[in-house]
């Protein structure tokens, strides 16, 4: 069952289900894409365009975000947040008189719930502590062990410092357990990579 969204392709910004998403919207477009969501049922689409420039192609898999938080500045800005609510895949992109985009897209059902095996959540861990050391990441290791496997694996995918291309295998990974192995191979390749990136801190 199908069903239209208008949407934000913003390259490098993936937005996985229940996680949320910090988003500043300034362009007149996406000021009128925000108002035209809170008008009707505060859905937006995020999807990544395959490269930087107005009209670009898109990929195929995206996530709905609902607009939850909105602060609506005086000169038309906002600034929101958007939570996580389910994958889709794109069918078409339809033609709009909106100067926003539009689509029509498939959902993607989600697991109710998932899990990872004691090995795989083990030797995740395990890479992430390595690859943060590696990268001088600081990391409250306590408040990781608490959270369940679906949000730490989520929630690693969505902040990563990884390129728009590995974030979206990420976002496309058929199951929990598929995704978990390919942030591994992401952390391993990556680690190996020294860009001079200024210190940053994973809360």
């Amino acid at each position: 069952m199908s069903e239209r969204l208008s949407i934000f392709p913003l390259p490098g910004a993936i937005l996985f289900p229940g996680l949320q998403l910090p988003l500043h919207i300034f362009e007149p477009r996406y000021r009128e894409l925000v108002g035209s969501a809170l008008a009707k049922d505060g859905r937006i689409g995020m999807i990544q365009p395959q490269r930087a420039e107005a009209g670009a192609p898109l990929y195929t898999v995206g996530c709905v975000g609902k607009i939850g938080d909105v602060e609506a500045l005086e000169d038309g800005r906002y600034n929101i947040v958007l939570e996580g609510q389910h994958r889709f895949r794109l069918i078409r992109e339809l033609s709009v008189s909106t100067a926003f985009r539009q689509i029509e897209a498939e959902p993607i059902a989600e697991p109710a719930e998932a899990y990872l095996s004691a090995v795989e959540r083990a030797g995740f861990e395990a890479e992430a502590r390595r690859f943060a050391d590696m990268q001088g990441y600081s990391v409250d290791w306590d408040s990781v062990s608490r959270l369940d496997d679906e949000t730490l694996i989520n929630g690693v995918s969505q902040i990563a410092p990884f390129d728009s291309a590995s974030k979206q295998a990420l976002l496309e990974a058929g199951t929990l357990s598929e995704r978990c192995e390919l942030m591994i191979q992401l952390m391993q390749f990556f680690s190996l990579r020294d860009d001079g990136d200024e210190i940053v801190t994973l809360q």
